[in-house]
């Protein structure tokens, strides 16, 4: 008998013992919900460990705020986040977090020109979040370094933010060669770590004049590397962005560009400009 049968075996019983868990009313262990009903389910329950999800959209068009918002519904689920950034250090991340989970704007927060209400608003959610296992980190150092940082997490979900401000991996020339290799060494890094990696990223190839601006797979560029590699890509369309006579303000799509698990198609969101908060438009937060 060939030493890979019982290794497979014992792999196809883990899997069929998975499922039966999961229509038993288990949660799957291999999946992360997002905590947007909508995203879970295209996505069969939301992202899963192991895989490499690229969230992509113009300038201003929320990744990042909406890549918070999925780590902060993770997070208050119990399970462990660790949200690495590239632009903004923990004070700075905290205060986007309160603006969404409080739905107070974020000018009024750094004022400090809150109404009784939302001081109150803020003041509760600032100790749920204090108390959820949610790992604010930068992205400083060397690509190595980083990568370490997402071993040593031991995450179910690990959110980069974003792929052109990552330090470049070593032996690469360019942006795109740069971009690309660190998309395929972070997608080793998701299966290293067996979490759920979620990466922003800009649109370098994104055309917004064009007839569907909606983002694709190649607007990622990278060599292709996020078309390739990536298990899932998603895509934050707002067409108020691009024909204001249009589109309805906060309307979002998020489109699935790629999905390696199942389904492509688009999901509605909400977006909440003055609070940076996403919500799902056919299930809206309660």
């Amino acid at each position: 008998m060939s030493p890979d049968i019982p290794r497979r075996r014992r792999s196809v019983t883990g899997v069929v013992e998975r499922v039966d868990d999961t229509i038993g009313g288990a949660p799957n262990p291999d999946t992360v919900a997002t905590g947007f009903p909508g995203v879970d389910r295209m996505l069969g329950g939301g992202l899963r460990r192991r895989d490499l999800v690229v969230l992509g959209g113009d300038v201003g068009a929320g990744k990042s705020s909406l890549a918070l918002a999925i780590a902060l519904r993770v997070a208050a689920r119990g399970e462990r986040v660790a949200f690495l950034s590239g632009e903004m250090d923990e004070e700075r991340l905290l205060e986007r977090a309160l603006a969404i989970e409080a739905r107070v704007r974020m000018n009024d927060i750094r004022r400090g020109d809150l109404t009784d209400e939302a001081r109150a608003a803020l003041g509760a959610v600032a100790v749920r979040i204090r108390d959820r296992p949610l790992v604010l980190l930068t992205l400083a150092g060397g690509f190595d370094a980083v990568q370490q940082r997402i071993l040593e997490q031991h995450a179910a979900l690990t959110v980069v933010d974003y792929l052109q401000v990552l330090p470049p991996p070593s032996g690469t020339n360019g942006q795109e060669e740069q971009d690309a290799a660190a998309v395929r060494l972070l997608k080793e890094s998701a299966l290293a770590a067996e979490t759920a990696l979620l990466l922003a990223a800009q649109l370098p190839r994104h055309n917004p004049k064009r007839r569907d601006p909606r983002p694709n797979l190649d607007d990622f560029g990278a060599l292709g590397a996020a078309k390739f590699h990536a298990d899932v890509v998603l895509g934050i369309y707002r067409e108020e962005m691009y024909q204001s006579y249009r589109g309805l303000e906060g309307a979002t799509e998020l489109v699935v560009a790629k999905n390696r698990h199942g389904a492509t198609g688009f999901v509605d969101l909400y977006f909440y400009r003055e609070w940076m908060r996403f919500e799902d438009m056919l299930d809206p937060d309660r």
